[in-house]
């Protein structure tokens, strides 16, 4: 499902695309995915300093200067909590250029607008957000856990976070919308530097329908921007 959207980025960007190995809920409760996320840094930074196994790809043609984190729903949770964790230790060579959170599963426990008003689709629906999130929180947790509300009255103070740019990326019918954009307000009023990608008709992961990415041409055309945004963010960087 992933993989005509990812090679279609890498070859937008030039870029090569790592895809990291994460150990599931409910067998594996977060911080295990998050863990997972940082150590494929831990391990780039091995490879970068020549003390692991030889990757020929990644020693002749990658950039350890110029890495980013992207992730895609729950994956945009994991670029917040994989970046913060990445701005307190020294992972040079490697240096974390950006962070890329796609329609990241950001909810709080009371219902935002957008989860009682926006259509549910086949990629998301209100039933699915709360069972993945009782079965791969930590157990006693609520959504205000800062897993899912990096923002919230729960979570380390933004302001106090060594992170680096980000390009935060929204739907505009997507059922998180609303606690999407108040994490983007969070991060403005911390001074973080941030930038806002936002696809109009559109709902939660609409690219990776590529039924409807072949056939109808404004999900194909949404997907060209949103591909296009993301290019330009990482040429920026």
């Amino acid at each position: 499902m992933y993989y005509h959207i990812y090679s279609r980025l890498a070859r937008s960007a030039s870029a090569i695309v790592i895809s990291v190995y994460l150990r599931l809920a409910p067998e594996h409760r977060l911080p295990a995915a998050m863990d997972d996320g940082f150590s494929a840094l831990v391990w780039l930074r091995s490879l970068g300093r020549g003390h692991g196994s030889y990757e020929p790809w990644l020693d002749n043609y990658g950039d350890f200067n110029r890495v980013f984190l992207v992730g895609d729903s729950s994956g945009g949770n994991l670029v917040h909590q994989v970046a913060a964790r990445a701005g307190h230790v020294d992972l040079s060579p490697v240096r974390l250029a950006g962070g890329i959170p796609i329609h990241p599963g950001f909810v709080r426990s009371v219902r935002s607008k957008s989860e009682m008003e926006q259509p549910e689709s086949p990629f998301l629906t209100l039933d699915m957000v709360d069972s993945f999130l009782k079965l791969a929180l930590p157990e006693g947790c609520t959504k205000d856990h800062h897993f899912t509300r990096p923002g919230g009255h729960a979570a380390p103070p933004l302001d106090g976070l060594n992170l680096p740019p980000f390009l935060l990326c929204v739907a505009e019918s997507d059922l998180m919308r609303d606690t999407q954009m108040e994490y983007y307000e969070a991060m403005k009023e911390a001074s973080k530097d941030l930038e806002l990608l936002i696809n109009p008709g559109v709902g939660h992961s609409f690219y990776l329908n590529k039924i409807a990415v072949d056939m109808d041409p404004h999900t194909a055309a949404q997907t060209t921007a949103l591909i296009e945004g993301i290019v330009e963010f990482i040429k920026k960087h």
